[in-house]
């Protein structure tokens, strides 16, 4: 499938591109259908870069964003995922809905070493599977979400069908207004 100058192809043919965890989903034959991949410069994955490099709609393009959630002694990892121009409501909405005192962006040593992931590819397939992931009701609008391949150097093109079936995955609003 081509979005702007790239040619997606099935990821069950190019598993080399995309992290270990996402292998292993396709593997176990947890994912497949819906998910396409394809190779990119990896200096280029920053969303805006990669967007306007490759002539990729950014409204279709999606980030996630890993959160660390804190109630009493206990602390607790999401993924929030969210189109490329919003603004995630992390200690408001996201909060809130993981009913948790306090809320912030994972530390980034931490996101990488729970994920096995790259920084800025990490994506919300394959990740652990007690993890909620709060996927943003704007991204529902398309029909596609382009998102990071777990590594640098691809990303995925999901149907948001796909995404929406992921274990411990919702719909909500998680923008701020």
């Amino acid at each position: 499938m081509k979005i702007g100058e790239l040619d997606f192809k099935p990821i069950t043919e190019n598993l080399n591109l995309v992290a270990e965890p996402i292998q292993n989903e396709v593997k176990i034959g947890s994912l497949g259908s819906g998910i396409n991949v394809v190779s990119i410069d990896p200096e280029l994955a920053d969303t805006a870069t990669f967007c306007e490099t490759y002539n990729v709609p950014r409204v279709i393009a999606a980030n996630c964003i890993i959160v660390e959630a804190k109630r009493a002694d206990k602390v607790w990892y999401a993924a929030c995922l969210i189109l490329a121009d919003d603004m995630i409501d992390v200690n408001g909405k996201v909060r809130k809905h993981l009913e948790a005192r306090k809320t912030s962006f994972a530390p980034k040593g931490i996101a990488l070493e729970l994920t096995r992931m790259e920084y800025g590819g990490i994506t919300p397939l394959g990740l652990p599977k007690e993890w909620s992931i709060l996927i943003d009701k704007n991204v529902m609008t398309n029909e596609y979400a382009v998102i990071g391949g777990g590594i640098r150097g691809s990303k995925i093109l999901a149907d948001t069908g796909v995404l929406a079936a992921l274990d411990h995955a919702e719909i909500i609003d998680i923008t701020k207004s």
